[in-house]
């Protein structure tokens, strides 16, 4: 007899050790899920839905809604997002998942959300939506329960091994300057005008990344910031989501500077200075294939790992 509950202190090791039996492409530990759940400022024990065989945990399904604004105040009270849900791999094709799922979706709708999203979540999301290759079964129970597509970002991965800025990314740099911008290391004085400008010109989760990264121990020779007459015109950074020295992002240049290869060169900056730190590579979960971003990827060397679909069920 299955019985399900919510979440109950004592449940995270069971959660942990669950996770890692069934999302084997995606593993997790103890500290990461803490801090990316437990954690969060939003996490609510009522949208951790939990399946237990007698006193085995065999399913799980996580949602959340904002408690707390990621900006000013704006709560997105029409929205909630499911960002996680796995089944014991024995325990499959039993209505478990669909179970779960069904109670998390429910979680939410009375809570007043009209939309769910897997799981394009902000701050804390695993991952940017369901990776259908990984996990086709997940994908078509998703389908099944009126989750549609609405876009698949791709994750990216460099090798920086023999890696050398190219000569003509020099020669691009160079001229950009005799025009006036300046491309440096971050300083205390940049950033407040660095984190307004991720705000403002691209989310709010980008802000909050340069901030907590900072608040964390990210060093701010890890932030690259382009000016034009003492205004920021584009950043970026590396290490900064949960200390991960080789993840890279996020990016950025304001709309109205581009196509002058400002982004260009804040890339290969970047890539100089993590290899200058021995590191052998570097990756991003996110980014659209055929976006400009995504085109300047490719070209610098960058490889398509993964892809992701983000979903959305509306009631």
């Amino acid at each position: 007899m299955i019985s399900y509950n919510d979440y109950r202190p004592g449940d995270e090791k069971s959660i942990v050790q669950l996770w890692n039996k069934c999302l084997v492409t995606d593993p997790i530990n103890q500290i990461r899920f803490r801090n990316l759940v437990l954690l969060d400022a939003n996490f609510d024990p009522e949208g951790l839905k939990l399946a237990f065989d007698q006193n085995q945990l065999v399913g799980c399904a996580y949602a959340v809604r904002r408690i707390l604004p990621m900006h000013g105040t704006d709560l997105e009270q029409d929205n909630g997002w499911i960002t996680f849900f796995f089944v014991h791999p024995s325990y499959r094709h039993s209505g478990i998942g669909r179970k779960l799922l069904e109670d998390a979706i429910l979680f939410l709708k009375t809570k007043g959300r009209r939309n769910v999203f897997f799981s394009s979540y902000a701050p804390n999301y695993i991952l940017p939506g369901i990776d259908e290759s990984e996990y086709p079964n997940a994908y078509k129970l998703l389908q099944s329960l009126g989750f549609e597509t609405l876009y698949s970002p791709v994750a990216m991965d460099r090798n920086l091994v023999g890696y050398e800025k190219p000569q003509d990314v020099n020669s691009l740099k160079s001229q950009r300057e005799s025009e006036g911008y300046v491309f440096s290391t971050a300083e205390d004085k940049d950033l407040f005008e660095v984190i307004q400008f991720a705000n403002e010109k691209f989310n709010p989760d980008w802000g909050r990344a340069i901030r907590e990264g900072i608040l964390q121990g990210l060093p701010l020779n890890r932030i690259l910031v382009a000016s034009h007459e003492k205004k920021i015109v584009g950043f970026c950074i590396y290490g900064g989501y949960e200390g991960v020295a080789d993840r890279f992002g996020p990016f950025g240049v304001d709309p109205e500077q581009q196509g002058k290869g400002l982004g260009k060169v804040l890339l290969h900056e970047c890539l100089t200075l993590m290899r200058s730190e021995g590191l052998h590579g570097a990756w991003f979960l996110w980014t659209g294939e055929k976006s400009s971003a995504g085109y300047l990827y490719r070209k610098t060397g960058f490889e398509i790992t993964r892809k992701f679909h983000v979903m959305k069920k509306t009631f």
